[in-house]
């Protein structure tokens, strides 16, 4: 007859703690084989099974909920789907963790002994913005055709001899997506916010620097634009014929400082292409669709009249500093032939009414599934405002 285990024994041979075997029965993972005399709990071999496989699934990142709910029961589909599941989780932390590292090692190597807790706050900003960033260019390349920096490259028409100040210059996906268009003698000075896409940008140029035409050059620094430092290494080359401000406003509190410093040092028959606070499509987009499914789209209404506001305050702002102001309106298609992903972008612009959105998710799911199956897809044209700024 096969000996039972006590709580401590099995516990013991599956290297955890009575508590986590009380836990797991509770949970519902973990039953009993028996009952001792004195109404202890008591264990077989299959529940010592049992119990090492909770052990494995959790030591790759299962909850309890999953283990209990898709993996005790043991269902091939089952099991190969949640650990699909838990790679994607997996790879997501994964690169988490490698952002956060990579943003450790730049601090370390730029400020070395001189640290205080603002830079371990830095950290975490920078982290949060590159993966903003990251999501964006990846939802871009799923669902966008046309590349997104070639159409800004050709917009901001970069001439040859060229002297252009990049601030904020990011990813520095308008230079590097356009890499062997660069006209000839075109002279690149940026300055990013963001250390890590600075020094990426900085390690990108030597190793494709063979493909530029001649004479183009850049210099990228990273530097905080709100200080005099940065700006007094801006002055050092007097003038610039093209001044790139874009999507700066994301990453500095007071962009209104930055334009009027840059309307200094913009020659005089320059450009200044700046992009600002303005209507967000997605919202014109959604509530035309809200219209035809009979839900309400007063929150939509409310969202597009501040960002109209706010498109005309950044419009009102720089003609303070610049005689001529001209919007250039630049477009670009997003499309989706699955009505969940149309959902989840929806819920990521409006985030407040989460729950609205849930409850008809039915009704919006059932409309985007019948234009898909009509027309193959859904397209969302796009328009986003810059404007050329003159002296």
């Amino acid at each position: 007859m096969e000996k039972k285990m006590t709580s401590g024994e099995i516990a013991k041979k599956a290297g955890v703690s009575q508590k986590a075997v009380r836990l797991y029965d509770e949970k519902g993972l973990l039953k009993p084989s028996d009952y001792s005399e004195g109404n202890y709990r008591l264990y077989d071999r299959e529940a010592l099974q049992v119990l090492e496989k909770i052990v494995a699934l959790k030591q790759i990142g299962f909850s309890l909920e999953e283990i209990r709910d898709n993996l005790i029961k043991g269902e091939a589909g089952n099991v190969e789907e949640a650990l699909r599941m838990q790679l994607k989780a997996m790879e997501e932390k994964r690169y988490q963790i490698d952002k956060v590292i990579d943003s450790i090692n730049r601090t370390l190597d730029r400020k070395g002994g001189n640290l205080d807790w603002d830079d371990v706050a830095g950290i975490v900003q920078n982290v949060s913005i590159d993966q903003k960033a990251d999501e964006w260019h990846w939802d871009a390349l799923k669902h966008t055709s046309e590349d997104w920096h070639v159409t800004l490259f050709n917009a901001v028409n970069v001439k040859e001899n060229e002297k252009v100040l990049d601030l904020g210059c990011g990813y520095a996906k308008i230079w590097r997506n356009n890499w062997k268009r660069i006209p000839k003698g075109t002279k690149v000075f940026g300055y990013d916010v963001h250390g890590s896409w600075a020094d990426d940008f900085a390690k990108f140029i030597p190793e494709n620097k063979s493909e530029l035409a001649d004479g183009v050059e850049f210099k990228i620094e990273f530097e905080d634009l709100t200080g005099e430092a940065a700006w007094k290494k801006i002055k050092k080359e007097k003038e610039y014929s093209l001044i790139l401000a874009h999507y700066l406003y994301f990453e500095v509190k007071n962009i209104e400082d930055i334009v009027a410093r840059a309307s200094k040092v913009l020659s005089k028959d320059g450009v200044f292409s700046y992009n600002g606070y303005a209507v967000n499509w997605w919202y014109v987009f959604f509530k035309n669709d809200f219209k035809a499914m009979g839900l309400d789209t007063s929150f939509m209404d409310e969202g597009i009249k501040k960002q109209k506001k706010a498109q005309a305050d950044s419009e009102a702002m720089l003609k303070k500093y610049f005689s001529k102001v001209e919007a250039v309106e630049l477009t670009n298609s997003w499309h989706y032939s699955d009505s969940e992903e149309i959902i989840k972008k929806m819920l990521e612009n409006f985030e407040e009414n989460k729950k609205y959105i849930l409850d008809n998710k039915k009704k919006i799911k059932d409309y985007y599934d019948a234009k898909i199956k009509k027309d193959g897809e859904v397209v969302c044209e796009r328009i986003s405002v810059f404007w050329n700024c003159y002296k």
